[in-house]
C-alpha cells in the first residue's frame, strides 16, 4: 500500500513540474500586443532581426515621427547606435539633441546641430531599458522620442 501512495505522490509531481507560464509580446515601440497563458511547453517569441548597417536604410526602414515636420529614427528597439534624421518645416531647426533616462537624468546632450540634419547616437554604453530622445528647436519647442535599448 505505501508503495502505491508513493507511486501516486510521484505521478503528481511529475505533473507539478510543468508549471504555468505567460508569455507577453511587444511591438517595437515597447508597447504590449498580447498576453497569452502556456499550459506547457511554451517559449518566448523572440525576434532574431538583425539591424542593418547605416548605409543599407532605406526610407522605408525609417520610422515617421510627425506629420508637419519630418522626423526618422532607425532602429528602435536600438542595440548599438540611433540613427536620426530630420528635415523641418517654417525654417526651424534642431539647435541640440538631448538623451535622458526615464529617472530625467541628461545622459547625453549634442550640440552644433543647426547645420545638419543627421545624427547618430551611441547606445553602446547604455545599460538595457526605456530613454527619451529629444529634439530641442531653435524656436524653444522640442519634440520627444521613446527609444528602448536592448
Amino acid at each position: 500500500m505505501k508503495y502505491y501512495l508513493l507511486l501516486i505522490l510521484f505521478g503528481f509531481s511529475i505533473n507539478i513540474v510543468a508549471q504555468q507560464k505567460i508569455t507577453f509580446n511587444y511591438d517595437a515601440a515597447g508597447n504590449q500586443t498580447l498576453r497569452e497563458l502556456c499550459l506547457s511547453g511554451c517559449t518566448a517569441k523572440m525576434s532574431k532581426e538583425i539591424p542593418k548597417e547605416i548605409d543599407a536604410i532605406t526610407d522605408e526602414d525609417l520610422q515617421k515621427f510627425s506629420p508637419e515636420d519630418v522626423i526618422s529614427y532607425y532602429p528602435n528597439p536600438v542595440r548599438e547606435e540611433l540613427y536620426l534624421k530630420w528635415e523641418l518645416k517654417d525654417g526651424n531647426s534642431v539647435s541640440s539633441i538631448v538623451v535622458y533616462g526615464l529617472n530625467g537624468q541628461t545622459l547625453n546632450t549634442y550640440h552644433k546641430t543647426k547645420k545638419i540634419n543627421t545624427q547618430n547616437i551611441s547606445f553602446q554604453s547604455y545599460p538595457t531599458g526605456v530613454y527619451i530622445v529629444a529634439l530641442i528647436y531653435t524656436s524653444g519647442d522640442q519634440k520627444t522620442i521613446k527609444i528602448i535599448k536592448q
